[in-house]
């Protein structure tokens, strides 16, 4: 016949019966993460409008006659292209919060404060766009290291 395990037998099993509590802890852990998580769908939701402004401009929703794509040089509309779709890439992974969308992300600050520094003719290097994505980068940098320091070694 089929024995019952005994009492002691079934603690040393792996499944624990014991009551689980949904009380709400009133403790902070996580709060570093929860933070990083909120700061980067902020981001993906910038990055998002930033790449459909982007599109805007291939399509020509925005600007005037003198502004369309056609009439710009190649190297403005290589520089639009690119954003258009990294933006959204990167707003993807920014909001499902992935290590490979903050890789994209930063790939597209680095790429921007280049193209303003380097090639002002492009966009006409606007030292504004590169202080923000340096103060977005420094947050971003402060944050995931605050979130690393709460996770147990």
């Amino acid at each position: 016949m089929s024995e019952v395990p005994s009492r002691d037998t079934a603690r040393d099993g792996a499944i624990s019966v014991d009551a689980i509590s949904s009380e709400r802890r009133d403790t902070d852990d996580g709060a570093w993460t929860r933070r990083l998580v909120f700061f980067l769908r902020i981001m993906a939701v910038i990055a998002i409008a930033k790449g459909l402004y982007h599109w805007a401009q291939v399509t020509g929703f925005v600007g005037g006659e003198e502004d369309a794509f056609e009439n710009q040089s190649m190297a403005w509309q290589t520089a639009t292209i690119y954003f258009a779709v990294i933006e959204l890439v990167a707003a993807v992974g920014l909001w499902l919060a992935t290590p490979w969308g903050a890789v994209v992300w930063l790939t597209t600050v680095v790429s921007m404060a280049v193209i303003e520094l380097m090639f002002p003719a492009i966009y006409g290097g606007s030292l504004t766009v590169v202080v923000m994505d340096a103060v977005m980068l420094a947050a971003y940098l402060t944050l995931a290291w605050m979130a690393s320091r709460e996770r147990p070694p």
